[in-house]
């Protein structure tokens, strides 16, 4: 089993509950989802979906959604919920964002150019090398009807500074080459007691190019936590009109390409190109 595989199966539930802690992230996102997605019915690949967060929340909504995980464990927890909910959840996949199958096991359709949308969000964050990430964004190009939209998230290069300076500042001096390593490369390799294995730490400047050479245009780059990156305990805690409000200002303040290096999550919305697209690297 590779360490990415068995950190999500370790942390299954830890996942579900991420997006209870982390609510911001999760409104802002589904309010960039509802603006791109087509209405329902429409078909979706939630590829690296875990334990189905989003492909739940999208069932709801009125979309087919097939979910793809390489965490055995995640897809499991994924059908637990989706009965706990009451919802029909067809029978997840377990397999790789850089080898997706060419149809679901009781199926005869190929997957080649099906799915209205594409989300590809967790798969980027353990892609260490520009190849892999740039194999992984041409499985979800071939997947995808023409004029299809993918959704792709990155985790920002220095959200793991951020997250070191609130729970462990000492850390810098602790670790000095693996900070600057972090800073220079965004690669965090596996590790003796690493908590977050082969992770990937992207600088905004480089998604819209790997995107556009995965035959991808871009629409929008969405800071997910928009103005509350580290900031969001206390406005976590409210509802009703003042949380409409916070999501409404993060939404609208994650667009402004000046906070991009300040969010944790970063959302790319991107629409499929026709071949034959240009490359720029």
């Amino acid at each position: 089993m590779n360490p990415v595989e068995g950190h999500y199966d370790r942390n299954a539930e830890r996942e579900w509950d991420r997006l209870e802690r982390h609510r911001t992230e999760f409104a802002v996102t589904c309010r960039v989802l509802a603006e791109f997605l087509s209405p329902p019915p429409g078909r979706i690949l939630d590829i690296g979906g875990g334990p189905g967060r989003y492909a739940l929340h999208l069932t709801q909504q009125g979309y087919e959604v097939l979910l793809l995980d390489i965490s055995r464990r995640s897809l499991d927890l994924a059908i637990e919920k989706s009965v706990a909910a009451g919802v029909y959840l067809p029978p997840p996949l377990q397999g790789d964002a850089l080898r997706l199958p060419d149809r679901a096991a009781e199926a005869t359709e190929d997957f080649t150019g099906v799915f209205d949308a594409v989300l590809l969000m967790g798969p980027l964050y353990h892609l260490m090398n520009f190849e892999d990430r740039l194999a992984a964004v041409v499985e979800v190009w071939r997947t995808l009807r023409p004029g299809g939209f993918i959704f792709a998230a990155f985790l920002t290069r220095f959200a793991p500074l951020r997250d070191v300076a609130t729970h462990s500042p000492g850390w810098i001096l602790e670790h000095p080459q693996r900070y600057r390593q972090l800073l220079a490369t965004g690669r965090n390799p596996d590790h003796v007691g690493s908590t977050f294995p082969d992770s990937y730490f992207a600088h905004p400047d480089e998604i819209e190019p790997l995107m556009k050479a995965g035959g991808f245009s871009m629409e929008v780059l969405q800071g997910c936590e928009g103005l509350l990156a580290g900031h969001e305990e206390a406005v976590n805690s409210t509802d009703g009109e003042l949380w409409d409000a916070w999501v409404d200002l993060n939404y609208q303040a994650g667009r402004d390409p000046t906070l991009r290096g300040a969010s944790d999550h970063l959302l790319y919305v991107g629409r499929k190109l026709a071949p034959p697209y240009e490359t720029e690297l």
